[in-house]
């Protein structure tokens, strides 16, 4: 078992996609992290604390764990 697997086994969230580190940008207390992920981008904002505790860097892997009371479909 990967050190990846043992990570993504101790939260409940069970939406998680995998991607790559495109941009972490900090500014005082929070931090704004870009991950491509199959062609598309989905941007998070953390605490900056949790950046610099999880030493996120462009270039990495990296999971978005999505957690919502509901997920809205649009037809494009």
């Amino acid at each position: 078992m990967t050190e990846r697997d043992l990570v993504m086994r101790r939260v409940s969230g069970r939406n998680q996609l995998v991607g790559r580190i495109d941009e972490v940008r900090i500014s005082g207390l929070m931090a704004e992290i870009k991950i491509s992920i199959g062609g598309q981008q989905i941007t998070s904002i953390i605490t900056a604390s949790s950046a610099r505790e999880m030493k996120l860097k462009p270039g990495q892997t990296a999971a978005a764990l999505i957690k919502s009371t509901e997920v809205m479909i649009l037809r494009v």
